[in-house]
């Protein structure tokens, strides 16, 4: 069920983020990235360009407003800029200033924020706004690329110091509510586009899980460092 915004009171419906004012929001994010990029292995410009692009391509499709999606998209992932391994909440303030020097209206400066917050993977649930679907959708395909787990997760324990254990009991805990009640995506393009690739990527983190309780495997992590 497709459903409206969360807007703030002071909102109108459909009221946009001018377009110079997404640009000034991408220079200054993509510059923090670029800062402090040996900070952000995991959660840097590449992720959130990759989220940035398929936001927008969500947001066209379910009808949401795309100057909104792509805005928090480019914010979405600041508090890791805050704090390792933290929540969205965590970067509210260095989002909300991101925006205020962006020149983004206060009240959609705070349907931004509030937006980041319900889109959240280990918060979401079936009911979110058309426009946080957009941006989970997006999130949540990055998680579920078959060359995250190759490629990036590695890049994820270095950025947020967390056990290989801690990782695949975060991924299984988070996502697998979302994907056996069905709503792990919410667009239906991306679901059918996407979920083979969503349910192979949470079997195997699910088996990683199971084979971090044999000792030997764990002898052999043990060796390899």
């Amino acid at each position: 069920m497709s459903v409206s915004s969360p807007l703030p009171a002071s909102v109108e419906h459909g009221e946009s983020v001018p377009r110079h004012a997404v640009d000034h929001v991408e220079a200054r994010v993509r510059a923090l990235c670029e800062r402090y990029a040996r900070k952000l292995p995991f959660h840097g410009w590449h992720h959130v360009g990759f989220v940035r692009d398929k936001s927008v391509e969500f947001a066209r499709l379910n009808g949401s407003d795309v100057s909104v999606v792509e805005t928090a998209a480019l914010v979405h992932d600041v508090n890791y800029l805050v704090r390792r391994n933290s929540p969205a909440a965590a970067g509210s303030g260095l989002r909300r200033a991101v925006l205020a020097d962006a020149g983004v209206a206060d009240p959609v400066a705070e349907w931004i924020d509030a937006l980041v917050d319900e889109a959240e993977m280990r918060t979401r649930h079936r009911h979110i706004s058309r426009e946080a679907q957009a941006l989970s959708d997006a999130d949540t395909l990055f998680k579920a690329l078959p060359v995250t787990p190759v490629v990036l997760a590695h890049r994820y324990l270095a950025e947020n110091g967390v056990s290989l254990r801690e990782l695949a009991n975060k991924i299984v805990g988070e996502q697998r509510g979302a994907h056996d009640e069905g709503f792990y995506f919410y667009s239906p393009a991306a679901a059918a586009a996407y979920s083979r690739w969503a349910t192979a990527n949470l079997e195997l983190w699910q088996c990683i899980k199971e084979s971090l309780d044999d000792p030997t495997v764990e002898r052999l992590l043990t060796a390899v460092g």
